[in-house]
């Protein structure tokens, strides 16, 4: 038996990116079972939200086409919920590692923390399970199909530094929607402080507000990406792998006062 993994994602259990993710996963020894949102969850952070019946979660079996020695289960819940329950055995034997992904565009920079492929990982970091977030920066061209190998390809090649870590880890993985003789390398990247829209660098603002409404837009900055990091790495064509941390206490002590005074 190999090492148990969970794989989910955030665009469904329909998604092709699921499917590949898993086949690769079994490829590489691993014992898959997938549990993934019954609809896209794009978005989603870590949320714990679900659907629920009489106080059960809505969980149905999904077979999907290769995957047929693998359990596969579509859940009526976001992702991050996916990976909590499934930390704790919701779908058999709790894992050893989850996998999410591959999602359909890349997950880079600090707006990572709205990412429901890499909130599943984060969560299931959280509750002492390593993960993996894979992303595939897809190419401008709607109608080309994904090079949904090349990402599959990487995480195989970085998922040994996640199973022989000595505490769960988790890696946000992007890959240029290439082919793997394209691919550049596998590079370590740190966070943008921004994210991107076809690798130009873009902020959110307020385009307008009103009674009753807000809009909001993403504006480019006219920044050059940051050198070394995952949005620059990426679109200089390589796979680029960034170790990434939920929940961190802040060291060193803020000015609170111990008790309140007195009115």
């Amino acid at each position: 038996m190999g090492t148990r993994a969970l794989v989910t994602n955030d665009d469904g259990i329909s998604s092709d990116g699921l499917r590949i993710l898993a086949l690769a996963a079994e490829g590489a020894g691993l014992d898959v079972t997938l549990a993934a949102p019954d609809r896209e969850a794009s978005g989603s952070g870590a949320g714990l939200t679900a659907v629920q019946t009489d106080g059960r979660i809505v969980v149905t079996e999904h077979p999907l086409d290769g995957l047929a020695s693998a359990r596969a289960y579509a859940v009526a819940a976001l992702p991050g919920f996916i990976a909590a329950v499934g930390t704790r055995g919701a779908f058999g034997d709790p894992p050893e590692v989850v996998l999410s992904g591959i999602n359909r565009g890349p997950n880079t920079g600090h707006a990572v923390i709205h990412s429901g492929t890499v909130g599943a990982a984060l969560t299931a970091a959280a509750n002492g399970c390593p993960g993996i977030a894979v992303s595939l920066d897809l190419g401008p061209d709607p109608d080309a199909p994904p090079h949904w190998d090349t990402a599959a390809r990487v995480l195989v090649a970085v998922l040994p530094a996640v199973l022989g870590a000595d505490e769960p880890v988790v890696l946000n993985v992007n890959v240029p929607d290439v082919t793997v003789s394209e691919l550049a390398g596998i590079r370590q990247a740190r966070l943008s402080r921004f994210g991107a829209a076809e690798m130009r660098v873009v902020e959110m603002r307020i385009g307008e507000e009103g009674s009753g409404f807000v809009r909001v837009t993403q504006v480019e900055t006219g920044a050059e990406p940051e050198e070394g990091t995952d949005v620059a790495l990426l679109a200089a064509g390589f796979a680029t792998v960034t170790a990434i941390r939920g929940i961190c206490e802040l060291e060193g002590q803020l000015a609170i006062p111990g008790r309140l005074g007195r009115t």
